[in-house]
């Protein structure tokens, strides 16, 4: 079995608990996930199964698409709503200072993530330090990318405001930090109430297969439809070889390639199966990643 699975995970498992149900529910030990979902977060979470998992690199970075809410009103130390929870005093943001400040969030920054997130500094895990009541404060920025937030919605509850957004982003972007820093931009503090994945990977959460849905797949024995070929969504442009320019390829062996592209590309066989993902400079092909050829699609 080798493919990517559209799992739609439920908000309380983590990512790494979707993994072992998979390991369990296939009886394959090879598997892994292209981006981390939060507990508190559902939808989107592609599972790579087999071989597939070689290609997690290429997976995990592209473009994503999230619907949040995003709590102003109090702050939290997670920057979600796993808390603990702080009240802010002060009057809450009006509709068009809200709108104002979230187009401001649009374009590329340098953004501060979590203390509570999986980011590393100098050895150290920054979650892991921040419940030993060591908090990394100098976690270094990172660069991030947000195309487009659309706000759906503005709704005043029990003295708070829930700030209902479509956020469109590249990879590396936390959520949680936008919701943190608005609530900073707005004085009002902030924090990530909710947050569903709708896309990652070239999969839509409209097409996405809960937990529940697998297990009856597993107990008729049609696991294998849940599982789409990882070819089909690896951002990269298309190579098609011939069978001895593929047998070259798997073989580790570089190539000359008239009219490729120049970097690195998705390889097919003739009959369309993928072998890997190979490098093309000054007209020369590079196996990166080979598929074996007993499991290539």
């Amino acid at each position: 079995m080798l493919g990517v699975v559209n799992l739609d995970k439920p908000v309380g498992p983590t990512s790494h608990d979707m993994v072992g149900f998979l390991r369990r529910l296939t009886g394959i030990r090879r598997i892994g996930h292209a981006g981390t979902l939060d507990p508190l977060a559902s939808g989107v979470l592609p599972i790579l199964v087999g071989a597939a998992t070689r290609f997690s690199e290429e997976l995990t970075g592209g473009r994503k698409r999230y619907t949040a809410v995003i709590r102003l009103g109090e702050s939290s130390e997670t920057d979600d709503a796993e808390g603990p929870l702080t009240a802010m005093d002060g009057p809450l943001p009006s509709d068009a200072a809200v709108t104002d400040a979230l187009a401001s969030f649009v374009g590329t920054f340098d953004q501060r993530p979590p203390l509570f997130s999986a980011r590393k500094h100098e050895g150290r895990t920054a979650h892991r330090e921040a419940r030993a009541g060591a908090p990394l404060y100098d976690l270094p920025a990172r660069t991030v990318t947000v195309d487009a937030i659309d706000l759906l919605g503005i709704e005043r509850v029990d003295g708070l405001l829930d700030v209902r957004i479509d956020l469109r982003c590249g990879p590396g972007t936390y959520v949680r930090s936008i919701a943190r820093d608005l609530g900073e931009r707005l004085g009002s503090g902030g924090y990530l109430h909710a947050l569903r994945r709708t896309e990652a990977a070239g999969l839509s959460v409209d097409d996405g297969i809960a937990p529940a849905q697998l297990e009856l797949l597993a107990e008729s024995g049609r696991l294998g439809e849940a599982v789409l070929p990882v070819g089909e969504l690896l951002p990269l442009p298309r190579m098609v070889l011939e069978a001895d320019a593929v047998w070259r390829f798997v073989h580790g062996s570089e190539q000359s390639v008239v009219s490729a592209p120049e970097g690195r590309v998705a390889v097919f066989g003739p009959g369309g199966d993928l072998v890997g993902v190979g490098r093309v400079d000054e007209g020369l092909l590079r196996p990166d990643k080979v598929l074996p050829q007993d499991v290539a699609q």
